[in-house]
């Protein structure tokens, strides 16, 4: 399963993901996956760059499944985070398990 890297802007605390050039995107479909376990340790130790650089905290992988070529966050919480909201809305509701 698919991992990529996410964490919060240190500056404004918005939620950000780690993406292929070394930046950090609010885009999740942006993001660098991770296919195996020694990637995602890779992409562990870049982050860990950057909140040395005090440019991100609470950084963490996480899992995804790619459907028709864009990446889904798989719990409810990461699916909250990856769109900026706080709080669901009936969208969310509707939205396959």
């Amino acid at each position: 399963m698919p991992n990529v890297v996410t964490a919060n802007r240190l500056l404004d605390g918005i939620v950000v993901y780690l993406a292929a050039d070394g930046s950090w995107t609010e885009d999740i479909g942006c993001a660098r996956l991770a296919e195996t376990e020694e990637e995602t340790k890779a992409l562990e130790a870049e982050a860990a760059r950057a909140v040395a650089e005090r440019l991100v905290v609470a950084v963490y992988p996480m899992a995804v499944a790619l459907h028709d070529g864009a990446v889904d966050p798989l719990s409810v919480r990461e699916r909250i985070r990856a769109a900026h909201r706080t709080t669901l809305t009936k969208d969310w509701y509707d939205v396959p398990l």
